[in-house]
């Protein structure tokens, strides 16, 4: 059987140490021992110093089972529990040696670490009553900082190691101790922080799978682990392991710092590495599992109060914006553009967000209080933000990271709240810089140190400042809150300015429809009264020459005065289709049950005469009663009928068929039901691209001399239908004569027996 080592000797330096594979370094800390196992409990990998604890090798061991070593009880115990996704801890009897046993599983293996058990400083009745005491003191403390005073001041004194911070990383997971308890002797690190290069992306991912982790001496010498060499090449994932070795660069790292040994436990919050607990001890020191436990708790602790704690701290501040908004939403304001100066000239607007200044871009118009940008920036600044929020909303509290080019917008506001109100319609509220002195632990810009043996992590952890500028103090929830909310009534009193204006403009129009009107009435009564007299008179005079002086005129002079005489005519016919046109009114008084038969009996009486002159037939199927004005409805059918036999074929007699369908269906025009009138003749009809051009007031297909006419007949049909809420259609081709349906709406009241 072939046996290798497993460990990881890739060369690893502070140029790649973002990409060092640290979970699977290949050796562990000597502390105990490790073995890796199949699912069928055969031993694979195990590490050297296995002979250190038990009396056997690990050249003896690789290639048995779990239970032919360490025995069948044993194995009982890890194999009811082999399904497990957690770490396993229990205690084993190994050779009649007290061990505190881990059991858990890695990709296809299982992994079983052992640690002599040693000599207990605090029993578990001192651990528990210690974490009884953390308990009472956790409901003493109100914000989250004297919360994270307490825990590490109370880890510290559960752990007994020389220093405890409470470390918590920014957005870009730049570290910052934010709470500390340390010896009386040491300098407090309290206040420093650290870059994020100190703690690489592949390390915060090991924190976020495995929350407690321990190194017992910084001097260790790390222990390999050797594997059955199947010629796989496969390694170990000690991802989750007690026990796994730490990377080199940061033990050198921590030795920098004159650290001999470290406990960190993570503090996950909200599914992200918020901090860590950071416990520091300048000697070499373990933990019993117990403590472990304990201290590991008491981090939880933290985590679950994170959003208690913020809300406590932001309350105040929440109570101050709404108090802000009940004042500026209470403003009684005029539904004007001139509402927009009141509203910004408001100090409560300013105090929504707790801002330095704000503006508002209302329709090219900007008003604006306080530190803003120039006016003349205002316009261009909104546009920007509306296009890169794609109109939504957009906070910062360092513009200059976002827009570098616009040097008259950060060289006076460093944060900004914009929401947007629509296009050339926005609030925005900005903050000045806050020039921000922040403590370095060492200069972060030297986090990599260069000598004749290569590259380093940093041996100088000096207090190092630096001032930060362009950057205003940060939003904080409770406002951007409130931020939202103002901008939601800020919309509505947009909508309610253009309702008002649309409103304005709708009276104004309807107080000029109504004066043309009156001038139309007035038109009309001209047209259909004062002007009929002349045309009278002219029809006399005219008619009285042709009778007084016939016989001594030239037949010109009878041609014109007969011309004459038509055209006056012509004229008083077209004056009395006009007064028709303009009288249809919908009055539902007007409506009444009309028997269409009666109406079409006096229409075919009334045009006996042209009935007769033009030898047609009428063809007439029964037809229903309907709800409508009688005298529109004669006016109606007469005028179709007139329609057709003007333009009647000469080659052909003149046939017209009136037939009627009830309970039609169109849902072209709504879902209802109609009568349908179906006029039918056989003329010389027309093209149907003119179908819709016919039912237009003074529309003719044809010159005055070929057929009379004003122009006014179809289109008095179509207002008279609109009037009784139908409608009216014409199909024709031309020389195949024309059909005219009208659609009028169905009512079955309207039945009679």
């Amino acid at each position: 059987m072939k046996i290798r080592d497993i460990v990881n000797r890739d060369i690893v330096n502070l140029i790649n140490c973002e990409n060092e594979p640290i979970h699977i370094p290949g050796s562990i800390q000597p502390h105990g021992f490790l073995i890796g196992l199949t699912k069928e409990f055969k031993i694979i990998f195990c590490s050297e110093n296995l002979s250190d604890y038990l009396s056997f090798k690990y050249t003896e061991v690789l290639g048995k089972s779990f239970k032919d070593v360490f025995g069948v009880e044993n194995f009982n115990a890890i194999n009811d529990s082999a399904l497990e996704a957690n770490v396993l801890q229990l205690k084993m009897k190994l050779e009649n040696k007290s061990f505190q046993c881990f059991f858990h599983q890695s990709d296809d293996c299982y992994i079983f670490e052992a640690e002599p058990c040693g000599v207990k400083t605090d029993s578990v009745t001192d651990v528990y009553n210690q974490t009884l005491q953390f308990i009472n003191y956790l409901n003493t403390t109100q914000s989250l900082k004297s919360l994270c005073e307490m825990v590490a001041r109370e880890t510290r004194s559960l752990t007994g190691y020389d220093r405890v911070m409470v470390y918590r990383f920014d957005k870009e997971y730049n570290g910052e101790v934010f709470a500390e308890s340390c010896r009386d002797d040491l300098e407090p690190f309290l206040g420093l922080h650290y870059p994020h290069t100190d703690i690489p992306v592949q390390a915060r991912e090991l924190y976020m799978r495995n929350v407690l982790r321990l190194i017992m001496d910084m001097d260790y010498t790390p222990v390999p682990i050797y594997a059955i060499d199947d010629g796989s090449g496969r390694n170990l994932d000690l991802s989750l392991s007690i026990l796994r070795s730490t990377s080199p660069i940061h033990v050198e790292y921590l030795k920098n710092m004159g650290v001999g040994a470290t406990l960190t436990i993570s503090l996950i919050h909200q599914g992200k590495l918020w901090g860590l607990i950071a416990c520091h001890h300048y000697s070499s020191k373990n933990l019993t599992p117990e403590i472990r436990l304990a201290a590991q708790l008491q981090g939880q602790f933290i985590t679950s109060q994170i959003d208690v704690r913020q809300s406590n701290e932001e309350y105040e501040v929440s109570r101050k914006t709404n108090n802000a908004l009940e004042k500026v939403t209470g403003l009684d304001l005029p539904p004007i553009m001139e509402s927009f100066k009141i509203i910004s000239v408001s100090p409560e607007l300013l105090k929504l967000c707790n801002a330095s200044g704000v503006s508002l871009y209302i329709n090219g118009e900007v008003y604006k209080n306080g530190i803003t940008p120039p006016v003349s920036v205002i316009p261009s600044l909104s546009d920007w933000l509306f296009e890169h929020s794609n109109d939504s909303n957009f906070a910062t509290d360092k513009i200059i990271d976002f827009i570098p080019t616009m040097k008259s917008v950060w060289d006076r506001v460093s944060g900004v709240v914009y929401y947007s109100l629509g296009k050339n319609n926005s609030i925005i509220w900005y903050r000045t810089e806050t020039v921000i002195e922040v403590n370095w632990a060492g200069d972060p810009n030297k986090a990599i140190i260069k000598d004749a043996n290569g590259l380093h992590p940093r041996n100088s952890f000096a207090k190092w400042k630096q001032i930060s500028k362009n950057r205003s103090t940060p939003w904080l929830y409770p406002e951007l809150n409130v931020a939202a909310k103002y901008a939601h009534t800020l919309q509505k009193q947009i909508n309610l300015i253009l309702l008002s204006d649309e409103e304005m403009k709708y009276r104004k129009l309807s107080e000029k429809l109504k004066e043309s009107n009156e001038e139309l009435q007035n038109i009309n009564w001209i047209s259909t009264h004062d002007l009929q007299e002349p045309l009278r008179k002219i029809q006399v005079i005219s008619s009285m020459v042709l009778f007084k002086e016939k016989d001594n005129m030239s037949e010109n002079m009878i041609d014109s005065l007969y011309r004459m005489n038509k055209s006056a005519m012509r004229m008083q016919n077209l004056l009395a289709d006009i007064l028709k046109y303009t009288r249809i009114k919908n009055s539902d008084k007007a409506f009444e049950l009309v028997d269409m038969n009666r109406i079409l009996e006096e229409i075919l009486f009334d045009l006996k005469d042209n009935i007769v002159d033009a030898d047609a037939e009428i063809v007439v199927s029964d037809l229903p009663h309907v709800y409508a004005v009688p005298f529109l409805m004669k006016q109606l059918v007469s005028n179709i009928l007139l329609n057709s036999l003007k333009y009647s074929s000469p080659d052909r007699k003149p046939l017209i068929s009136v037939s009627v369908e009830k309970g039609v269906r169109d849902l072209n025009y709504g879902d209802s039901t109609y009568f349908k009138f179906v006029f039918k003749d056989n003329g010389i009809g027309f093209h149907q691209e003119y179908a819709e051009n016919i039912f237009n007031i003074f529309t003719r297909l044809h010159s005055q001399n070929e057929y009379m006419g004003s122009g006014v007949g179809l289109a008095l049909c179509r207002k008279i239908i609109q009037a009784h809420n139908g409608y009216i259609t014409a199909k024709s081709s031309l020389g195949n004569g024309a059909v005219f349906v009208v659609y009028l709406p169905y009512k079955r009241d309207a039945e009679v027996d």
